[in-house]
């Protein structure tokens, strides 16, 4: 791999994106809990004039915390580290970069990889003004362009961190795979404990027959607002493999937009987040089918604990010409705490007949008939919630997309329960 820790450029073309994005945005209209997406969010406690635009002075070179989670990974097919907005590491390996595969800010992409086409192409009406916010402030865009029919059979990570105080962070993703491509992707957000906000952007462009696993992790820390975005558009016969997990921020809140638009498109949408303190989770999900015989299958699991609140709200839509739809949306919660609180609103909207559509929702403590049976068996209770809780979250866990990371992210779960086994 040949690193490469020089600044990009700005392109003409992409300060004239910038420019035009500055014009649409003008004053921004934050959104207000009156608006059914926003419902149950702390959204009217964030002043935008709080943050200050970051400097490539707030830091260079990769973080500590950034090498911990590349430690895990063995022989990626390419490295980015985004640090406070700014690219400060990006490696790419000689053998796909001879396939035509591009990892790196999309100002230095080749004209082959069309980066003025794909920045925004995905999510081009904005899922909410943070997006807006997004293309107006991001410093260095990120893009992975595979081309068709090459697979990838090494991760791709992209680390972004944190490690300012008081700056407003706009990470940006472009995921564009061609025709029977395929790619496993890992980003992952953390911090040190910095006060920032954060919004993110991800857009996913699978062509046809592509196939991508989507890992992200949501670790920042416990004084961020991160209020983050995922769109994707999946074309015929492609399938898009999503985990999210959410362990981190003050806030922290994640839009998934999955437009399934060709026929025989697949989404599949995995989530586990674990609350403590007096965070909020944040999950809105918007399954789109607008073609034939297309399928999602969504499941989203949560643990709330302390003063810990999550909200899920999703949306299932099928639209007239989506026959044949096969459509699934799952979301189960554990409260810990009687003090944590879990909201769950899953809907449908269906416009066309001969199709198979579901939702369900849980929200409830341990289940005693499991920790019954495992005290039972001379299992201790701290012990046994443990247990319980480590499998409800191995259902997502074992089909992450990257599963080098696993492990860190299991530690990670561990060290909340020995802290409530303290308490």
């Amino acid at each position: 791999m040949t690193p490469s820790d020089a600044p990009p450029a700005s392109p003409i073309w992409f300060e004239h994106w910038r420019t035009a994005a500055s014009t649409r945005l003008g004053e921004p209209v934050l959104p207000s809990t009156d608006e059914e997406v926003w419902r149950y969010s702390p959204i009217a406690e964030l002043d935008l004039t709080s943050w200050t635009a970051p400097t490539r002075d707030d830091g260079s070179g990769v973080p500590a915390g950034a090498l911990a989670v590349l430690d895990t990974i063995d022989d990626p097919a390419a490295v980015v580290v985004v640090r406070n907005g700014f690219v400060v590491h990006h490696e790419m390996s000689a053998v796909w970069a001879d396939r035509g595969v591009y990892v790196g800010p999309i100002v230095d992409a080749p004209e082959t990889a069309t980066p003025q086409e794909l920045l925004g192409s995905v999510a081009a009406d904005g899922p909410d003004v943070f997006a807006t916010i997004n293309d107006v402030t991001v410093i260095d865009p990120l893009l992975v362009w595979v081309p068709a029919g090459v697979s990838v059979d090494q991760p791709i990570v992209i680390i972004d961190w944190i490690d300012a105080d008081d700056v407003i962070v706009a990470p940006r993703l472009i995921v564009r795979l061609g025709a029977n491509a395929e790619a496993k992707v890992l980003e992952w957000h953390g911090s040190d404990d910095v006060a920032a906000f954060v919004t993110s952007l991800v857009e996913l462009d699978l062509a046809h027959a592509a196939r991508l696993g989507f890992g992200s992790v949501q670790q920042r820390g416990p004084r961020i607002w991160q209020v983050a975005s995922q769109v994707s558009r999946v074309a015929a016969d492609a399938t898009l493999d999503s985990a999210q997990v959410a362990l981190g921020a003050d806030y922290g809140r994640t839009r998934t937009d999955c437009r399934l638009v060709g026929r025989g498109a697949t989404g599949n949408l995995r989530a586990v987040y674990f609350g403590v303190g007096r965070q909020t989770l944040d999950f809105r999900t918007f399954q789109q089918h607008a073609a034939p015989d297309t399928t999602s299958n969504l499941l989203f699991k949560g643990v709330v604990d302390d003063h810990s609140k999550s909200v899920y709200t999703g949306l299932i839509k099928v639209e007239k010409d989506a026959r044949g739809t096969n459509a699934y949306q799952t979301n189960r919660n554990i409260k810990l705490s009687e003090h944590a609180w879990a909201e769950s609103v899953p809907n449908l909207e269906i416009e066309t007949n001969d199709v198979r559509c579901s939702h369900a929702s849980t929200v409830g403590p341990i289940d005693e008939e499991q920790r019954f049976y495992l005290e039972s068996r001379g299992v201790r209770t701290d012990v046994a919630e443990r247990l319980i809780v480590a499998g409800f979250f191995d259902e997502v866990l074992e089909e992450f997309p990257v599963p080098g990371v696993v492990p860190l992210i299991a530690s990670a779960i561990e060290d909340r329960l020995d802290r409530r086994s303290e308490a």
